[in-house]
Order: structure tokens, then C-alpha cells, then sequence
């Protein structure tokens, strides 16, 4: 879910240590890593979280429904369907290492500038957002100061389902702040936008969808573009779980239509989840919720977008939760992400108050117990105690968690 982290991708390539699934086994074969490889490691097992990095590369993949879709078969041996796919094994130590400066790099919450806790300034440019507006209000200040010429972020569409769309105004980012916690395919949506006239784009991404830029920034497989030095700015979503837009669409549907949906939340603490609609608020079992959520994101060790340039998620703090709800926390990784961050403060665009004590430890605290659950349930599906599916066992970081 985007938001709090109490509900609460790191990766590598051909040239910087591509390690392909069951590798163990095929040490001295060459391996195809295409479409077919794709659809039988990723897709077909249930590990496709929908992000669209495959969509928008060539006319045999495309998403419908939140749902990865093959409509025809290809043979290339090696395919960026593959190499981008964030579910596709990869050494995360060495794209760490590539894309962030090493003294900044921590095991519970990946690399760390700075922990902020801040919120757009004004309550009217905090009305829209999900929280404290702080994702809007520094996308849109990356657009006002040249930083950037096009923003993707999520769009809702009819029947609850989402997709990425590309704005260049804005305030065409300020009227789309809110959560719906379905899976939006904003790869998808940048792989279409960068093929074309923007020169310098920036996305808000879960932390799967920052996974997939990261293994883009990588260049996997030599001579094929994928326009990913366009890439000039990610603001990465704290986020615990996706929901299924059919699954979730069919338990809403009991208590009432989607169309009188105006949005919805966690509260910390609570086992509830809000649905605010046009006749109240309907309050719905965390339990019923669970049911909902895509297997895929049962298998994800990063529950506060590790590969992005900041980091924002809601805020905890010891205040009522309606003033708790109109601040984020936010972690800093990246120069680019500083200098955002300071630009937004020196423009008074943000506003700053003290992190109380306690909150950064329950945030790594948090973080690892997302690690150690998805691991065990990697152990589980692989049905073995040392085969991570997707991730590396000798990575330092899940060596680390798993001792």
C-alpha cells in the first residue's frame, strides 16, 4: 500500500553481474533471458507486479486490466522484457553500488542523504494529496524550475483501474495526489513518453516500478535504446502492498458503487481501512482487505522505494491522526534528491519540523521485518532455503537479514 510504514530493488546487469534464474544449475550454458523466459519465470509464477517495464518495447507485450499480457511470441535469446523486469534475478549489490554513493548506503532502508519530516506548504495545496501533498509539491516544483519538462505519474480511469500519464503542468500534478492502492504501469507510460519530443522526465514510482529504472539506468543489453538517460528525477512511494483491481473491485462492489469513491486510508495503528465516498465513509476489516492484495508484492523485500532519488511516505507522529495524516516522512538518497529537497525549502514549497525521537529506528525496524517476511516466503515457494527466486543470496544485505 502507499502510505504508512507500519504496513509497511537494488539490482544488476549483464555487464555489472546479471545472475539469470536457477543459474545455479546452468553455470556453463548459455541462457536465454527473452519473452519466453519472461513469461515462464515472471508471469506465469505469479511474480509480475504490473509495473508495464515490459509494455511499450515492441508490440508483444502490453497491460490490460493490471494484468501483463503476451500477445504473440518472440525468439529473441535476449530481450529488455527481461533485463528490466524487477522480478528477474539480478546482483543488487553491484547496482547499489553503481547508482549511489557507498558511504550512504545502510542494510535496513537502502541508501540514506537525510530524514526529513515535512508537508507542502498551505492547506490548500495539501487538500488533493493523499497526505502531506509533499509527492505533488516537489514534482511540480521539479516542473516550475526546468528540471524536468514532463512528469509521469498515476492516473484513475473508469471502473478503478489505473495507468501512468505523462503531464506538463503543474497543476495537472496537484489534481492527481490521491491513493486508490491499485497498481498503476508508469514503466509503461515512460518507455511511450521517452521514445518521443521530452528531454528531461520525472516519475513517481513504487518501489518495484524503481527497481525496474534502476535496472534500465544499468543498459543491460548493448545497442538497444531505451531512452533511460531522459530519466532526470524519481520520487519513490513508501508502499507495503498493491491491490488487485479485480479482487478489490469485486469487494468494494458488496458496499457500494465505485463511481461514488472519492478515495481512501490507512490509519496507523488500526486494523481498518477507510473508504470515503460520496454518501461517508465506509470502514472495511484490514483482514478482508488482505485477501486483496497481489501475490506478488508478498515476495518484495523493499517497502520504501530504495531506487529512487527521494523517498516519501506518511508520517507518524505522537499528534492525532488527523494531524499526523498532513505530514510525510521522507528519506533523501541521491545528490539530485538533495538538491530538490533544498530547493523546495529555500521556496518555502515545503514545509519542516522536528523528526521526533524514536521514528527513524521504527522505520528500520519496519523495513527489515518487510525484508525477513519476504524472504521466508521466497523460501517457501522456491522450496528451498537457499533459493531466493529473484534475489541473491550472497547479497550482503539479505545475508545480513537472513542471519
Amino acid at each position: 500500500m502507499q502510505g504508512g510504514y507500519e504496513d509497511l530493488i537494488i539490482v544488476g546487469i549483464n555487464q555489472v553481474g546479471f545472475k539469470g534464474r536457477r543459474s545455479k544449475e546452468m553455470d556453463n550454458q548459455v541462457q536465454s533471458r527473452g519473452q519466453k523466459e519472461l513469461q515462464e519465470q515472471v508471469i506465469n509464477a505469479h511474480l509480475c507486479v504490473g509495473c508495464g517495464a515490459c509494455a511499450y518495447l515492441c508490440p508483444y507485450q502490453v497491460i490490460y486490466k493490471d494484468q501483463t499480457i503476451v500477445l504473440h511470441d518472440c525468439d529473441l535469446a535476449e530481450g529488455r522484457c527481461y533485463a528490466f523486469c524487477p522480478r528477474t534475478s539480478t546482483d543488487y549489490d553491484a547496482i547499489r553500488k553503481a547508482l549511489f554513493d557507498e558511504e550512504d548506503l545502510t542494510l535496513e532502508l537502502g541508501p540514506i542523504k537525510g530524514f526529513y519530516i515535512v508537508r507542502a506548504a498551505g492547506e490548500v495545496n495539501r487538500a488533493n494529496a493523499q497526505h502531506g501533498g509533499t509527492v505533488s509539491a516537489l514534482m511540480a516544483l521539479a516542473l516550475e524550475e526546468g528540471l524536468i519538462d514532463a512528469a509521469i505519474v498515476a492516473e484513475g480511469e473508469d471502473n478503478f483501474l489505473h495507468h501512468g500519464i505523462a503531464v506538463t503542468e503543474p497543476i495537472d500534478i496537484k489534481k492527481r495526489g490521491k491513493s486508490k492502492f491499485i497498481v498503476s504501469p508508469t514503466v509503461a507510460e515512460f518507455n511511450k513518453i521517452a521514445a518521443g519530443d521530452a528531454k528531461k522526465i520525472g516519475v513517481v514510482a513504487t518501489p518495484c516500478q524503481a527497481q525496474a529504472f534502476a535496472k534500465m539506468r544499468m543498459k543491460p543489453i548493448a545497442g538497444k535504446e531505451s531512452h533511460i538517460d531522459k530519466l532526470q528525477l524519481v520520487i519513490g512511494l513508501f508502499c507495503g502492498w498493491a491491490l488487485s483491481w479485480r479482487k478489490f473491485t469485486d469487494l468494494l462492489r458488496r458496499s457500494t458503487s465505485l463511481e461514488s469513491i472519492t478515495g481512501m486510508d490507512k490509519p496507523p495503528g488500526t486494523q481498518t481501512v477507510e473508504i470515503f465516498t460520496t454518501n461517508g465513509t465506509i470502514i472495511l476489516p484490514v483482514d478482508d482487505i488482505n485477501t486483496c492484495i497481489r501475490e506478488a508484492c508478498h515476495y518484495c523485500i523493499d517497502s520504501t522505494a530504495e531506487f529512487s532519488d527521494i523517498s516519501v511516505g506518511s508520517a507518524r507522529l505522537p499528534e492525532s491522526w488527523e494531524e499526523t495524516k498532513t505530514w510525510n516522512q521522507v528519506i533523501v538518497r541521491s545528490e539530485r534528491g538533495q538538491t530538490l529537497l533544498e530547493l523546495a525549502r529555500s521556496k518555502n514549497v515545503l514545509e519542516f519540523r522536528d523528526v521526533p525521537e524514536g521514528n527513524f529506528d521504527e522505520l528500520k525496524k519496519a523495513a527489515v521485518e518487510k525484508k525477513k517476511g519476504a524472504i521466508e516466503r521466497l523460501r517457501e515457494k522456491s522450496g528451498q532455503p537457499n533459493d531466493l527466486i529473484y534475489l541473491d543470496e550472497n547479497d550482503p544485505v539479505i545475508k545480513k537479514i537472513m542471519g
